[in-house]
């Protein structure tokens, strides 16, 4: 991965389509595959793919609800990419989006035909040069939990700990890490 070409700004809308997701969370720089079957989800990757391939990953908080509102939202969600689409016979499609940033939900547009935020992208905090040593430590504690994790065949794919171990950033491999647990 180009680690260069992965620091360059993206350019985040001010207004993206929602896609609230049951029991899951997708963070930044992690590609999730997703299923979709809510009509006003579908119409909501419609007009990403025709705008700018982006969407504003929420959770919801009660996974049963069919039609959250804001409310039934968290605050908090992930800017992505749709990556790939693949319509299903059965009217469900199937996406593949990656992570960009993460963002604050302000306002939610629930009038039209999907769910319309404006959001409030969030930049994350760079650990100041007073704590970077005990910040270091911490990764490092991490990265070999993480390994023994590995090591015990606990679902976790080995590629997980190679990429760990080339994170640099501790935001990063927090995500890395929560995303796998």
């Amino acid at each position: 991965m180009n680690t260069e070409r992965s620091r360059e700004p993206v350019k985040i809308p001010s207004q993206l389509p929602i896609l609230p997701l049951r029991d899951m969370v997708v963070y930044p720089f992690i590609i999730a595959p997703l299923s979709i079957a809510r009509k006003s989800s579908i119409r909501a990757v419609d007009r990403a793919l025709a705008d700018n391939r982006m969407v504003l990953l929420v959770t919801q908080r009660e996974r049963d609800e069919d039609n959250p509102g804001k409310d039934g939202l968290y605050a908090v969600g992930t800017v992505a990419v749709i990556m790939r689409m693949l319509k299903l016979p059965d009217e469900r499609i199937r996406v593949l989006v990656q992570g960009v940033c993460r963002a604050r939900l302000k306002e939610v547009d629930s009038a039209g035909n999907y769910m319309l935020a404006t959001l409030e992208p969030l930049t994350e905090p760079v650990p100041e040069k007073s704590t970077q040593p005990e910040c270091e430590a911490l990764m490092r504690t991490v990265k070999k939990a993480l390994e023994k994790g590995v090591n015990l065949g606990k679902n976790l794919p080995s590629e997980v700990q190679v990429i760990a171990n080339n994170l640099e950033e501790p935001g990063r491999l927090a995500d890395l890490v929560a995303s796998n647990l």
